[in-house]
């Protein structure tokens, strides 16, 4: 496991409060794209804390979740009881031949854009079925969001992120056809301190910081929030995303 990945064992509330959720257009996708609909059985492979959940389960479907740290399993366990979770890693899903129709990665296949992760992924999909790819990226042609990415990103280290692009070398990928890219407007509606401040913590490589490089980065977030108007003289903001959606056929 990356080093960073530890800081997700001890960030998982954090997780869960500062993370966006995913624009309407992200349903139309999962229905019309991945296929996810009654009937079907689907499974979220690094599922976290279930932030992307609510979403497959308005579309229907059976759902199954793969996450291998027992911190954020936890939690999704905790507020989906109903689902099962289970032990496991991209490279060794605990799944059967062909025993899913979907696979779904929100905001994690970044961490395993590898051959292996890609091979043991058609092994369960059915013939036919559909990998689908998403995440909520920041939008740094905003000036403050801009400053913000400065703060943090001297901490990422080699730390695997969508943003670098680093997870499109694993396609062409044998056995899987390029079937879908979209992308949509989001935004993170809250206080600062939720939609700012705790997303901030909750980056995997901040949160594996020590406590006085944490609290270093902290002092640095929430001046730049006391300095720009726009974030500081509002209980509420706006914190502006681009959702991007791609999707693979197995063949």
């Amino acid at each position: 496991m990356h080093t960073s990945s530890e800081g997700y064992k001890t960030g998982a509330a954090a997780y869960v409060g500062g993370r966006p959720s995913y624009p309407p257009e992200a349903l139309d996708w999962l229905r019309d794209i991945v296929g996810v609909r009654p009937g079907r059985k689907v499974l979220e492979l690094g599922a976290g804390t279930g932030k992307f959940m609510p979403l497959l389960r308005q579309c229907g479907g059976t759902l199954v979740a793969v996450e291998p740290i027992d911190a954020m399993r936890e939690q999704f366990t905790s507020d989906f009881p109903e689902i099962q979770a289970l032990a496991g890693s991209a490279e060794a899903i605990p799944l059967p031949d062909a025993s899913v129709d979907a696979v779904v990665c929100a905001q994690a296949f970044h961490w395993f854009a590898t051959a292996a992760a890609l091979q043991e992924i058609r092994r369960i999909l059915a013939p036919g079925g559909v990998l689908g790819l998403i995440w909520n990226g920041r939008d740094e042609t905003v000036p403050w969001v801009a400053e913000l990415s400065a703060i943090t990103d001297k901490w990422e280290g080699n730390t695997p992120r969508y943003m670098t692009g680093e997870w499109r070398r694993a396609f062409p990928a044998p056995g899987f056809a390029f079937i879908d890219e979209r992308h949509a407007r989001n935004a993170h509606v809250g206080t600062a301190e939720q939609v700012i401040l705790k997303r901030t913590l909750s980056v995997s490589f901040i949160a594996a910081l020590p406590q006085q490089k944490q609290a270093e980065v902290e002092k640095q977030v929430r001046a730049l929030i006391a300095r720009t108007p726009e974030l500081s003289n509002r209980g509420e903001i706006s914190f502006p995303y681009e959702t991007s959606m791609f999707a693979y056929r197995r063949i």
